[in-house]
């Protein structure tokens, strides 16, 4: 006899999500959590860091010398802006334990807070953080156990000098200097953090040719350049060879491109170079889960290689968002639990990234359609033409949709970088998933001035009936179809009229 429907291990945004969509439908549910609800989703993670972002990113308004005002008086203090930062974590973190204790109090859910391991595939061993030992069974598992920043081996961190994200709030002081290894989103996004708050000069170690690798060359390069705008070092196809402290400092050198070593010496340094599941010590091989060479679950739609057992969130080599995290502990339940569950699909995953500008998409970039050989159109719409940009006096970025190449113009993915980015591709996501093409876009009335009036004339710009002319702002605004073979012809040519198309 079982004592639990279904046992939840990790309270992060997947075992979290899980368990409340456990208590929908009526069952008897298990919650533990070895350390604080929430996971890295609040703590040293998503909400922290965008914390941080939002507020260097009000801060640097006050040093904007450029709209007709100027702040010549303003302190800023670390310790206070990392109080902000814990207030935010500690508010999310008040809603979740809130909940938790009133479903309870109801008997809706029971929750242990401790370290677990599964003695078989029905049976959870927890020692409770008192030091108390306790026994559970349970019908179905959902193994949410969340990832921790990863380490090299050969460089000293000690989360105070040489810290990763998980130590950022170890600073007493915003550091005078502070190297970046990785050049990934978590990398851009503390270089972009640090060097708003202009306390800190940043370096930022890349051994790609570019930021953001996985992203198209007009993101990245925008990225890139506002980065250096904003007085960033970007060493660019440089590797690290070598970390140490020195000092109470931080010396690394580099190895560049051309063969040269080049030695510098910073305040502090933080590694960003990937996450890696929490894996150890909770009884996978005792009950023989099949693991792939990185320790991720094999898994498909969830269900790991027992069948009673789901892997969840960064337990499985999915993309590491909050976002996807909650949608697979949501599925795995509703997989266990209900007839037809509402299929997963990562087609239309919108994601974040909080950068200068923020950058946010949903669906493919040009690169993947490339890589799978998808003929598409593109149309892309700077903010600079965009009235809402134009007033808040800010019109870094673009927009930019891609959509296939045929009468049907089915959206396949949308990139926007710039102010606001991330409040304009909710309607995409949407129109993705139910596989719509850009006509119901093109047609809506959107208000005005707003900044989704972009995305409207990037439709329009692609059924050749913009307002505003490719073939005037023909340096701008882009509109253009590639093969699947990767030949690009331009939908619109400078010697043709105004709104008309090429399309064969």
């Amino acid at each position: 006899m079982f004592q639990y429907d279904l046992c939840v291990i990790g309270a992060g945004p997947s075992g979290y999500a899980a368990a409340m969509r456990g208590i929908d439908l009526g069952k008897k549910v298990l919650l533990i959590e070895k350390g604080r609800l929430g996971g890295a989703g609040i703590w040293n993670g998503a909400l922290s860091s965008k914390t941080l972002w939002e507020l260097s990113e009000a801060y640097k308004i006050t040093r904007t010398m450029d709209r007709g005002f100027a702040v010549y008086d303003s302190e800023l203090n670390y310790q206070d802006v990392i109080a902000q930062m814990r207030q935010a974590v500690n508010e999310k973190y008040g809603q979740l334990k809130t909940q938790v204790d009133a479903l309870q109090k109801r008997g809706s859910l029971s929750f242990a807070a401790g370290t677990a391991k599964l003695k078989d595939k029905n049976t959870v061993q927890v020692v409770l953080n008192t030091g108390d030992k306790m026994e559970y069974t349970c019908e179905n598992v959902i193994i949410a156990i969340g990832s921790r920043p990863r380490y090299l081996p050969e460089i000293p961190i000690d989360e105070k000098t040489i810290v990763t994200s998980d130590g950022i709030s170890s600073f007493e002081d915003f550091p005078k200097s502070l190297v970046i290894l990785g050049a990934g989103v978590i990398g851009c996004e503390f270089a972009t953090i640090f060097s708003n708050f202009g306390q800190t000069k940043v370096y930022l170690i890349d051994k790609q040719d570019r930021v953001l690798p996985f992203e198209d060359e007009d993101i990245s390069n925008m990225v890139a350049n506002n980065l250096e705008a904003n007085g960033v070092t970007v060493h660019g196809s440089s590797s690290l060879k070598k970390m140490k402290q020195v000092d109470g400092k931080v010396e690394y050198t580099i190895l560049c491109e051309d063969g040269r070593e080049e030695v510098y010496t910073v305040d502090k340094a933080l590694v960003s170079v990937g996450r890696v599941p929490n894996v150890e010590n909770i009884g996978l091989e005792e009950v023989g889960m099949e693991l792939d060479n990185r320790g991720y679950a094999i898994d498909e739609d969830t269900q790991t290689s027992i069948s009673n057992i789901y892997a969840v969130g960064d337990f499985t080599a999915d993309i590491a968002l909050v976002n996807i995290a909650e949608m697979e502990g949501r599925f795995a339940v509703e997989r266990i639990y209900t007839a037809e569950p509402t299929p997963m699909s990562y087609d239309n995953i919108s994601t974040i990234m909080f950068l200068n500008p923020e950058v946010a998409g949903v669906g493919l970039n040009e690169i993947q359609a490339r890589r799978k050989a998808i003929a598409y159109r593109c149309a892309k719409m700077p903010y600079k033409l965009v009235g809402r940009a134009i007033a808040q006096r800010n019109t870094t970025g673009f927009f930019k949709i891609l959509v296939s190449d045929d009468d049907e113009m089915r959206i396949l993915g949308m990139r926007a970088l710039g102010n606001h980015a991330s409040s304009t591709i909710e309607a995409m996501a949407l129109l993705i998933k139910l596989k719509k093409g850009i006509r119901e876009l093109a047609d809506l009335i959107h208000p005005h001035p707003s900044i989704t009036e972009g995305i409207q004339e990037c439709a329009r710009m692609l059924l050749g009936k913009s307002i505003m002319k490719p073939s005037v702002f023909n340096q701008e605004m882009n509109c253009y179809r590639v093969t699947a073979e990767g030949k690009i012809d331009n939908l619109f040519g400078k010697e043709k009229g105004e709104g008309e198309k090429i399309l064969s």
